[in-house]
């Protein structure tokens, strides 16, 4: 059966996309199957990884109101080894469609059943919120990755997340944990940056990805041309950062075995 990570930090703008897409990307150029699920309405790593969202009538928000089969809903990407269930706009609905749900926290992991063991690793992109599309996500997967942007907020809202995965770990799916922390955005030409990274070590009990992913020129411009950084730019310190971040993910998975 695959491992399946969600990408999870209630706070916006922290590189959450960002990480989806090159992780997984960067998790396929070592010979992985990989699966991206867009969990978030803005369909951020949909467009990312080359497809236009808009134009997409099976995605996410079809297969959890059943109105979709997930093996209908998976794209096969451009990129080898690397697959997507799409999302867009239409996703924002599915929080009034679910209320009525009896089963509404456990609809994303009772549809990958059919599918997990296709995968070595299924990422999940999770919106900038603790809605019920996060609780779907957190109950589906066995770990969380917690990208924090090094910024003077990194802190803020990471203490309610954290109890969120205990909760959801006691409550309703007792395999999760927290995988680990991965700074994004680092500038080495800022004193904050240093600071923020000790400042979360020194506040954070918990694991912390020696990989940390630096603010790049080419990292920004990728998404623009639907590429992961290893496409777009190999050689870039962006496409460095990611592909040891996979690195570190595929060891931790060694280890747990």
């Amino acid at each position: 059966m695959g491992r399946i990570i969600a990408i999870a930090n209630q706070k916006g703008g922290v590189g959450k996309s960002t990480t989806a897409i090159n992780l997984s990307a960067c998790l396929a150029e070592k010979k992985n199957k990989v699966l991206v699920i867009d969990m978030d309405p803005q369909g951020n790593t949909t467009s990312g990884l080359g497809i236009d969202k808009n134009r997409e009538k099976d995605t996410i928000y079809e297969v959890l109101i059943e109105e979709c089969n997930v093996k209908k809903a998976i794209i096969h990407t451009m990129f080898d080894g690397l697959d997507i269930i799409p999302a867009n706009v239409n996703l924002s609905g599915a929080e009034i469609e679910l209320i009525d749900s009896t089963e509404r926290s456990y609809i994303l992991r009772n549809c990958l059943k059919s599918i997990s063991k296709k995968y070595d690793y299924i990422i999940i992109d999770c919106p900038p919120s603790l809605s019920i599309l996060t609780v779907n996500a957190l109950t589906s997967a066995n770990s969380v990755i917690v990208p924090i942007q090094c910024e003077f907020y990194a802190l803020e809202g990471i203490t309610q997340l954290m109890k969120t995965i205990d909760l959801i770990h006691d409550r309703l799916n007792p395999e999760l944990h927290l995988e680990g922390v991965v700074f994004t955005m680092y500038d080495s030409r800022t004193n904050l940056s240093a600071q923020v990274v000790e400042n979360v070590k020194a506040n954070l009990k918990e694991k912390i990805y020696d990989t940390i992913i630096p603010r790049n020129v080419r990292l920004a411009e990728a998404p623009s041309h639907g590429l992961p950084i290893n496409y777009y730019d190999s050689k870039s310190a962006g496409a460095t950062g990611y592909r040891n971040l996979a690195q570190e993910v595929i060891e931790y998975k060694v280890r747990r075995k």
